[in-house]
Formats: structure tokens, C-alpha cells, sequence
């Protein structure tokens, strides 16, 4: 008897919930066999998960009248397909900056650049922190060569802050797309209850000197974030504000000291 190999789009069908009924019975049989794609899969769909925590509410936020031709479907499409391109296309506003933002509702009055680099530094936290077998691109073992890689790329010297002391330990990093402004470096730790935190730090536009703290929560997704010269920082993890205010002012000053 021979059986059928599974596909990365099965895996992916499953944990989205469309993956015909037909297959289930196959999929969960290897899912038993190979542990490994079962943990993928439930990285997944907490990805999902937190997603839609962090962006469901913005379907329900009226889309500004110069941007109501970007969001609108072609009329081509079927009706089937509406729903998903019009959410599609409501979470692409926010993440453009359109529509308000739910970072906004943190009452502070600031600039767009950091309530961008927040917002940015939220979404790449969700995607990634599940992670189960890839949460990072360069992992610590190779600490040297991913400060050395980054470094390059943002154009300026970096260093992963230690929060050893704090209980974090680095696990590694990866490089993302920014804004406009060039790539963006994330550096993840964790803790030994596999609590992770992430340090996203981005080039900012020349002339922002703006270096206040600023904080700001979804869900219980809390963000520290501020602007330092050419850089821009977010601090993000699912901890209080307090206890996360705390490991922010470390990070703070262990980047102070080696500047």
C-alpha cells in the first residue's frame, strides 16, 4: 500500500479550516506520525488567532471617503470573494496608516513615524513569536555573524541587548521589510516558561530626535516604543505594562551605554 505525501498547502488548508473533508481523516493520520508538521500547524493558527485579535476590530471602523476606491472590490470578483478582499484590504489600511490605526487609542498625540514603527513592530511580534521551528532567521549560535549581518543592513551598529539578568535569553533574529525606510532588524528572547519578547528597531527619517518612551496595548499585546537618533525602537511581548516598562528601561540603557 502506498501512501499519498502531504503538502505544505494541505498543512496550510487545515489550519486555515478549508481543507475538504475528503482529506481529513489522511492529514490527521500523518499529523500522529509526524509531530513536528503538528506543531507547525498549531503555530499557525495561533498566528491566526492572534491576527484577527489584533485586527478584527478594524473591520468594524468606517473606511475614510479617499480610500473607499482602494478598499472596493472589483465588481469582477464574485460575491464569494468579497468578504476576503474587503478584510484584506481593511488590514492593509491599517498597516498603510489609513483608517485611524488601533494603536491610536493609546491617547497620546505623536507623529506618524512612531506610531508606524509601533504598529509595525506589533504585527511582526504576532506573525513570529509562534513560531514553533523558525521563530528566527539567524539563531544565537550565531550571535556574531547575526549583529555583523544586521548591522550592515540598517547601516549602523547594532548590539542585541542582555537581559540574561531579567531571565530573557536572545534566541536570534531576522531581518524585515520596513516601511520605506530600509530593512528593520528583530531580535527575540525567552524566557524558561517560553515567554518571548521582541526588540524591533528601524531606520527613522533624519531629523526625529524624539526619544520619550511611548506605550501602547491591544489586546494583551503591550508595546514600548521610541526614537533615538537614526533609530527607532518598539519593545513588544504580552506582559503587563509595568513589568514590560521595566525591561524597557533596561534596553534603554544598555543601548545609551554602548552608543
Amino acid at each position: 500500500m502506498t501512501t499519498q505525501a502531504i503538502s505544505e498547502a494541505q498543512l496550510h488548508a487545515l489550519a486555515d479550516g478549508v481543507l475538504p473533508e475528503e482529506q481529513r481523516a489522511a492529514i490527521d493520520a500523518h499529523l500522529r506520525a509526524h509531530p513536528g508538521d503538528a506543531a507547525r500547524v498549531d503555530a499557525w493558527r495561533e498566528q491566526s488567532r492572534q491576527l484577527r485579535a489584533l485586527f478584527d476590530p478594524v473591520l468594524d471602523e468606517a473606511v475614510p471617503p479617499a480610500l473607499r476606491q482602494v478598499a472596493a472590490p472589483p465588481a469582477a470578483y464574485g460575491a464569494w470573494q468579497r468578504p476576503a478582499m474587503q478584510a484584506a484590504a481593511a488590514i492593509l489600511l491599517v498597516i498603510a496608516g489609513g483608517a485611524g490605526g488601533w494603536l491610536l487609542r493609546g491617547g497620546d498625540s505623536v507623529s506618524a513615524s512612531p506610531i508606524s514603527l509601533a504598529r509595525s513592530a506589533a504585527i511582526a511580534h504576532a506573525v513570529y513569536t509562534p513560531e514553533v521551528r523558525h521563530p528566527v532567521e539567524v539563531g544565537v549560535e550565531q550571535e556574531a555573524h547575526l549583529v555583523q549581518w544586521l548591522s550592515k543592513r540598517l547601516g549602523t551598529k547594532l548590539q542585541p541587548p542582555a537581559l540574561s539578568p531579567l531571565g530573557y535569553q536572545l534566541i536570534g533574529g531576522r531581518l524585515l521589510p520596513g516601511d520605506g525606510d530600509g530593512p528593520v532588524a528583530q531580535f527575540m528572547y525567552e524566557d524558561g516558561k517560553g515567554q518571548r519578547l521582541t526588540l524591533y528597531v528601524a531606520k527613522e527619517r533624519a531629523g526625529r530626535q524624539e526619544t520619550a518612551f511611548r506605550y501602547t496595548q491591544e489586546k494583551d499585546l503591550s508595546v514600548f516604543y521610541w526614537i533615538d537618533g537614526q533609530l527607532g525602537y518598539a519593545l513588544s511581548a504580552s506582559l503587563p505594562k509595568q513589568a514590560l516598562g521595566k525591561i524597557a528601561d533596561v534596553v534603554y540603557a544598555q543601548l545609551e551605554q554602548a552608543r
